[in-house]
């Protein structure tokens, strides 16, 4: 089966051009990947955030479909922990009944977000409560009207008449949310891009195993997710990955969050880091896919191997957006 490639958007704030909206980025570059033959387009969902302009994936999610003819839109993730799973239940039925046959619902337990947005969007309630399996299990029953014939929201409609059903994704980094999503016969992608140590191929077969374990009908199914960027050399693509490495290690190791930096800023201002946090940044740098296409392609392929996996989505940051298009394009030249 051929490998299938799909993208992870985070909005980011470019640092060129300076004159237009992420949200138009975004725009643009789901377009160009509809016409490119990428499989699913995913936007993320962050918040009180200088550096990624997406804090509402679901509205996103409707004009990105709107302007797109044939590429699956979804949410990489909605932050599940803010929301009521009944509320999320109804806009993504919704808009799968806008767009049949091309909406994802994918989750996330972390908060997208600092403690302060957390509060706000938790207000007057209090945020971090911990249910995050309870509400992932309340969204799936919701939307499969599976309910228990005790449960005090059994009788609830999602849509009138027979609801529609989006495909559900849970975004998983290790083995907790991964076992989780088994469990509830959603499907799974493992983020391998946050960490420069990223969890093992094992945690896939946990999924696989929790989902047989569980009883479910059908074959349980697992994407990755990498950070990538291609160019015309290794040397170049490392330079314009730059920014984004350095952006990590101020954001890791030092909880700072800045706007994207200019690749020769970036890597004059490594050269002030400390030795651990210059080691950080070469690690971060390491653990992403950098190269040609055909390098970038020959990576993509072993490592969707050793994850058994026909799917991977792809996450690229740049400061320049033409340098980022032109990632995207260079890839699905030579693996679409």
């Amino acid at each position: 089966m051929a490998l299938k490639l799909s993208v992870v958007d985070q909005s980011p704030v470019q640092g060129l051009p300076t004159d237009v909206s992420p949200v138009a980025i975004t725009t643009d570059l789901a377009r160009h990947c509809d016409r490119l033959g990428y499989h699913r387009y995913w936007l993320a969902e962050h918040h009180n955030s200088v550096n990624f302009a997406g804090p509402c994936p679901e509205i996103l999610i409707s004009h990105i479909a709107s302007v797109t003819e044939r590429i699956r839109v979804g949410s990489g993730g909605v932050m599940l922990s803010h929301y009521s799973p009944y509320k999320v239940a109804e806009q993504f039925s919704m808009l799968e009944t806008l767009y049949p046959g091309r909406i994802d619902l994918g989750i996330g337990r972390a908060p997208g977000g600092d403690a302060i947005a957390s509060h706000a969007l938790a207000y007057p309630a209090q945020p971090g409560s911990g249910n995050y399996a309870e509400q992932a299990w309340l969204l799936q029953a919701l939307l499969h009207d599976n309910l228990p014939e005790n449960h005090p929201y059994r009788n609830l409609q999602v849509m009138p008449g027979k609801p529609a059903v989006p495909q559900t994704w849970m975004l998983a980094s290790g083995s907790g949310s991964s076992a989780l999503a088994g469990q509830l016969g959603m499907k799974m992608t493992l983020a391998l891009f946050i960490s420069p140590n990223p969890a093992p191929p094992s945690v896939i077969e946990e999924y696989r195993q929790a989902w047989h374990d569980s009883g479910h009908t059908g074959k349980p199914e697992a994407s990755i997710a990498v950070a990538a960027l291609c160019a015309d050399s290794r040397e170049e693509a490392e330079y314009l990955a730059a920014p984004a490495v350095y952006w990590k290690v101020k954001a890791f190791q030092q909880g700072v969050r800045e706007v994207v930096k200019s690749p020769a800023e970036a890597l004059r201002l490594k050269e002030q880091l400390s030795p651990a946090e210059q080691e950080f940044f070469d690690a971060v740098l390491n653990s992403m896919i950098l190269g040609s296409a055909e390098e970038c392609a020959d990576q993509i392929s072993r490592l969707a191997d050793q994850y058994q996996s026909t799917e991977v989505a792809v996450v690229t940051v740049t400061h320049d957006y033409a340098h980022r298009l032109r990632s995207y394009e260079r890839l699905a030249q030579v693996m679409l």
